[in-house]
C-alpha cells in the first residue's frame, strides 16, 4: 500500500520517540554520512567490521487504526465498489470449495452468493456457500490487514500446477471496503463443523463461537457478512440499486448471484387480472462471459445478443473481433464497431462519460475509464478486455504504467483497424461507417504516427473537384499517376461549393487536374499530418509556389514572362503601397487565374483563411489571437494580367478601385473582410456612378397620355 508506506516513512521519528524503533545511531558529520555495504549490512563509510556487526535490524511498525482509516477513506474513490469486493470474496470462497470438492467424496453442494437487505434493521447481508473460515483463519484473514487468504490458498496449491480456478483476491484489503458504507461488520463463518462470529467497528474486533441465538449457516460450510449501514447509505437497502451494481461489477462471475427483492406477477381471478406482490431470491448474473469461449463455438447472433446486453446498445454491430493473446502478456478481448453513433457521443465527440472499453479481471468488472487501454479516437468502439495480469493499484481503480498496457493498446488498435479495412471492402457499409465515424479517424491521423497513421490515411475520404462522392487517397493517387503527375493538390473552403468556386482552381480545372476539397479545419490538420502518401506530396493549391504544376504555355517564352513582369512592376508597387504590408506581403502575376481578376494565396508557410478562422475561434482573448497569429505572413495578391480590370488599373490607377480589387479577391479566396462597411460603401459608390441618370419628365407628357386615351376610345367605338 503506497499510502501506508508514506505514512510509515513520515512517522519514522515519531515512532522512534515512542519506542517502536529502538537504539538510534548517533549523528555523524555531513562528510561521513555515506553508507557502505558490508556483509549485507549497511554501515557508515570507514566503520570497522566490529562496528558493523554491532548494528541492529528492525522491522517497520504502523499505527493500525491509522492504516484502517487510510483504507476506508483514501483507497477507494467510489463507495459502490464495496459490493464488488465482498461479492468477489464470496465467489473466491465458492471457487475454493469447488476445487477441493473435486477430490472429496459425497455429493457437491450448490455454490452461490446471496445478497439480502433488511430495511427495518438497516442491515445488508451478503452470504456465500463457499469454503468458510475456521477461528484461526478468521483471525489471520480478517484480523490481520493485507493478509490475503486467496493468495495463500494459491501459494499452497503451488505455482507449477495447472489449476482450473479463477480466484480474484490478491491484496487482502478488499474486505475492509465494507466500512465505506457500514459502521460495523459482523462475519459469521462455518467450516469443519465449527462456526464462529467475528465483529468489528473498524477500530478493534471481537471473536466468539456462534450460539443458538445466531441465525445458522446453511450447508456444511459458508460465510455470512452483516453490514450495519451508515445513516447516508439507505440506497443500498433498495433491491434495484443492488441489482444495478451487481450487473455492473459482477455480471460475469462464475457462480450465481442472487438478490432478495420484490417481484410482481399477475393472476387471473374470474374476469379480472390482479397483480400479486411476492418476495424471493432472483439471479442477476444470467449473462455468460462470451469472450472466454472459443470463436468457433459462436455465431453472429451470439455476438449481437452479447453486444446489446453488455453495452446497452440497440443497433446491430457492423463488425466484431474476438481474439486473445498468450505469452508474456495474456488477455482475451472482444471488440464491436457500432452501426450508429452511440447516443452519448452525439452531444460531445469525446464525451468523458462515454463507455468504450470495459476492463475485467477474472470476470469481475474493474472500470471503463482507462485511457491507457485505448486512444481517444477509438472512443466509439465498444468492447472489453479481460486479463489476470494487469498492474492494478490496491483499489483496483488505477492502471499502473507498464509494458503490458502498451502491448494491449497496440493489439486493440490493430484489431480495430482490421475491422475498419474489412468494412471498407463493402462500399455501402463504409459509406455509413464514414458518415458516423469519419471524424474520429481523422483525429487519429493527427494524433498517431508511424504505421497506424499510414493505415488511417488509407481509410480517410475527401471531396474532390472531379467526383460527386468522396474519394480515398489511394483512388486519387491511382488517377494522378495515370496522368504522370506527382502532387496531391487540395484547397480549403467553408463548404464543398465554396471550395469548388475558389479562383485558384480556374487554370487547374482547364488542365483537368483533380483537386481535393477540404471542408473542415480538421481536414487541413489531417493533410498536414500525412504530408506524403504513396510517394506523392500533399500541397495546398492556394500556396504561392506551384510553378512545376502548371503546364508551360507554348506561345510564350521566358523572355516574354520577364517583359510582362517588368510591364506590371509599377502596378505592383502602387498596389503594395495602397493596401499596406499588413494586408499583402507582395503582389505578383498569377499563373493559376483564368477568369478572375485577382486572388489571395499563401506563402510556403502561410495559413489558409479557414484555418485562420479556426484558430481565432479557439482563442479566448484578443491577446491569444495575436499570439497564435504571430509570425504568420500576410497573403500574396496575385493578379490576372489579361483581365480588363487589371489592365485598366495599369493604365489609370485609382486607389478606390485597387481596394475594391483586393476586397473581391479576399472574398472569393475565402478570407474575411476587416471592414465590411467600407467595402459596402465602395460597392454602393460604384453602383451609383455606373447607373444611368433618370430621364426628365416632358411638360407635354400628361397631354400625350390624354390623347392616347381618346384615340383608344375612338378605336373601340
Amino acid at each position: 500500500m503506497r499510502g501506508l508506506g508514506l505514512h510509515v516513512a513520515c512517522a519514522w521519528c515519531v515512532s522512534a520517540s515512542l519506542g517502536f524503533l529502538a537504539p538510534v545511531v548517533s549523528p555523524m558529520s555531513a562528510g561521513r554520512r555515506l553508507l557502505a555495504r558490508r556483509g549485507g549490512v549497511a554501515a557508515p563509510l570507514g566503520a570497522t567490521t566490529a562496528e558493523a556487526s554491532s548494528s541492529e535490524t528492525f522491522e517497520f511498525s504502523a499505527d493500525v487504526s491509522r492504516v484502517m482509516e487510510i483504507i476506508i477513506n483514501s483507497l477507494y474513490s467510489d463507495r459502490d465498489v464495496f459490493l464488488r469486493e465482498l461479492v468477489s470474496n464470496g465467489a473466491d470462497a465458492c471457487d475454493k470449495k469447488r476445487f477441493l470438492s473435486l477430490t472429496a467424496e459425497g455429493a457437491q453442494e450448490a455454490l452461490r452468493v446471496r445478497v439480502r437487505p433488511y430495511k427495518e434493521r438497516r442491515v445488508l447481508v451478503i452470504e456465500d456457500s463457499g469454503i468458510g473460515m475456521t477461528k484461526d483463519e478468521l483471525t489471520q484473514n480478517l484480523g490481520q490487514i493485507a493478509q490475503s487468504g486467496t493468495k495463500k490458498f494459491q501459494e499452497a496449491l503451488g505455482s507449477g500446477k495447472d489449476v482450473d480456478m479463477s480466484l480474484i483476491g490478491q491484496f487482502g484489503v478488499g474486505f475492509y471496503s465494507g466500512f465505506l458504507v457500514a459502521d460495523r461488520m459482523t462475519v459469521f463463518s462455518k467450516r469443519d463443523g465449527q462456526a464462529h462470529a467475528w465483529s468489528s467497528d473498524s477500530s478493534s474486533y471481537s471473536l466468539r463461537e456462534m450460539t443458538d441465538e445466531d441465525e445458522p449457516i446453511e450447508g456444511s460450510s459458508g460465510t455470512r457478512i452483516e453490514l450495519s449501514l451508515k445513516d447516508d447509505c439507505d440506497e443500498y437497502l433498495e433491491d434495484y440499486k443492488l441489482r444495478e451494481l451487481l450487473k455492473k461489477y459482477s455480471e460475469f462471475v462464475n457462480f450465481p448471484i442472487e438478490v432478495y427483492g420484490s417481484k410482481t406477477t399477475y393472476e387471473k381471478e374470474g374476469n379480472e387480472t390482479k397483480p400479486v406482490l411476492s418476495y424471493d431470491y432472483e439471479t442477476v448474473n444470467v449473462a455468460k462471459p462470451l469472450w472466454l469461449r472459443s470463436p468457433k463455438e459462436l455465431n453472429a447472433s451470439d455476438y449481437t445478443e452479447f453486444y446489446k446486453s453488455a453495452f446497452k446498445m440497440y443497433d446491430e454491430p457492423m463488425r466484431y473481433s474476438h481474439f486473445s493473446l498468450e505469452g508474456q502478456v495474456q488477455f482475451k478481448s472482444v471488440l464491436f464497431v457500432p452501426s450508429v453513433l452511440p447516443f452519448e457521443l452525439s452531444r460531445n465527440m469525446f464525451e468523458e462519460t462515454a463507455t468504450a472499453i470495459k476492463l475485467y479481471v477474472k470476470r469481475v468488472f474493474i472500470n471503463d475509464k482507462f485511457e491507457e487501454l485505448i486512444p481517444r479516437w477509438l472512443i466509439f468502439v465498444r468492447g472489453l478486455v479481460d486479463s489476470e495480469d494487469l498492474p492494478l493499484n490496491v483499489g483496483r481503480e488505477i492502471l499502473q504504467k507498464s509494458r503490458m498496457l502498451s502491448i494491449i493498446k497496440k493489439r486493440i488498435v490493430r484489431k480495430s483497424l482490421d475491422m475498419f479495412f474489412d468494412i471498407q471492402k463493402n462500399e455501402t457499409d463504409y459509406d455509413k461507417f464514414w458518415q458516423n465515424f469519419g471524424k474520429y479517424l481523422k483525429v487519429g491521423v493527427v494524433e498517431e504516427s508511424g504505421d497506424v497513421q499510414k493505415d488511417l490515411a488509407r481509410l480517410c475520404r475527401f471531396f474532390s473537384t472531379t467526383s460527386d462522392s468522396e474519394v480515398t487517397l489511394a483512388q486519387y493517387v491511382d488517377r494522378l499517376k495515370a496522368q504522370n503527375r506527382s502532387k496531391i493538390l487540395f484547397v480549403s473552403g467553408d463548404s464543398k461549393a465554396a471550395a469548388k468556386r475558389s479562383p485558384v482552381l480556374e487554370k487547374l480545372n482547364k488542365m483537368d487536374y483533380e483537386v481535393l476539397l477540404l471542408t473542415e479545419p480538421l481536414d487541413e490538420l489531417v493533410v498536414q499530418a500525412i504530408g506524403e502518401f504513396d510517394e506523392c506530396k500533399l500541397v495546398d493549391a492556394a500556396k504561392e509556389d506551384l510553378t512545376d504544376v502548371f503546364e508551360p504555355d507554348a506561345d510564350k517564352d521566358d523572355a516574354g514572362d520577364d517583359e510582362l513582369e517588368a510591364k506590371f512592376e509599377p502596378l505592383f508597387e502602387k498596389l503594395t503601397e495602397t493596401l499596406g504590408k499588413d494586408k499583402v506581403a507582395k503582389v505578383q502575376l498569377s499563373k493559376r487565374l483564368d477568369q478572375s481578376p485577382a486572388a489571395l494565396v499563401q506563402g510556403a508557410y502561410g495559413m489558409s483563411p479557414m484555418m485562420r478562422r479556426y484558430m481565432a475561434a479557439q482563442a479566448t482573448t484578443a491577446a491569444d489571437v495575436e499570439y497564435q497569429m504571430y509570425g504568420v505572413a500576410a497573403p500574396t495578391l496575385e493578379i490576372n494580367p489579361s483581365h480588363p480590370i487589371v489592365t485598366q488599373l495599369l493604365d489609370a490607377y485609382d486607389d478606390s478601385q485597387a481596394k475594391l480589387l483586393y476586397d473581391v479577391a479576399a472574398l472569393t479566396s475565402g478570407y474575411d473582410l476587416a471592414d465590411p462597411a467600407d467595402f459596402a460603401s465602395r460597392v454602393t459608390s460604384l453602383m451609383t456612378s455606373s447607373s444611368p441618370p433618370p430621364a426628365d419628365p416632358s411638360p407635354n407628357d400628361d397631354d400625350d397620355d390624354d390623347a392616347a386615351e381618346v384615340k383608344e376610345v375612338e378605336v373601340v367605338n
